[in-house]
């Protein structure tokens, strides 16, 4: 049941990883699009910054489950690199719960502002005027499937299953050559 639940919520960030990614190739088609009218055909644009803005915004969204199921979140590992296993698991945990606390949260906000907006027929202030309920709908979306994802990965630290550990850097070429911060040695002056 558990490993089940895992797998549908990974699959689900995947799928909404490609989503993102598809409204980030769709914003920068339409910044093309917006160059070409303004600055070469030397016409007006009406809807096409509002769509970049909306498109970019919700790809952050809509992303960031997947981004935590890669471990691709930024974070400061200074004390986790300096204490032991059962301590970092430990640290992980609460850091899991902390984040699902505060996803939850924003969760919570995000619903009661798409609602506003689709209940009361809100419309952008823009000549465009798109109802702003359809931008909107990717806050609570990206922050639901984060919460679902916070869950997975809590469950996967108390079942061992694929534990998260932040996603490797693979260096190559000159950076490969260069050693990480952790191997550095100060040189005596």
């Amino acid at each position: 049941m558990v490993k089940t639940y895992i797998l549908i919520v990974n699959n689900l960030s995947r799928a909404f990883a490609v989503l993102a990614t598809l409204l980030l190739i769709a914003a920068m088609l339409v910044v093309c699009q917006m160059i070409t009218v303004r600055y070469i055909l030397r016409m007006a644009t009406i809807w096409q910054t509002d769509f970049v803005v909306f498109s970019a915004t919700a790809a952050i969204f809509l992303g960031a489950p997947y981004v935590l199921l890669k471990g691709g979140h930024v974070g400061v590992d200074v004390v986790e690199l300096m204490v032991g296993d059962k301590v970092r698991h430990g640290l992980r945990i609460v850091a899991s719960f902390l984040g699902l606390l505060f996803c939850a949260a924003m969760l919570a906000a995000a619903w009661i502002h798409f609602h506003d907006a689709w209940a009361g027929n809100w419309k952008h202030s823009s000549v465009w005027a798109p109802p702003l309920w359809i931008p909107l709908a990717a806050l609570p979306l990206g922050f639901g499937m984060l919460c679902l994802q916070y869950i997975a990965e809590i469950l996967k630290l108390f079942a061992n299953i694929g534990v998260a550990n932040p996603a490797p850097v693979v260096e190559a070429g000159i950076a490969g050559q260069i050693p990480s911060a952790h191997n550095l040695k100060e040189i005596p002056r």
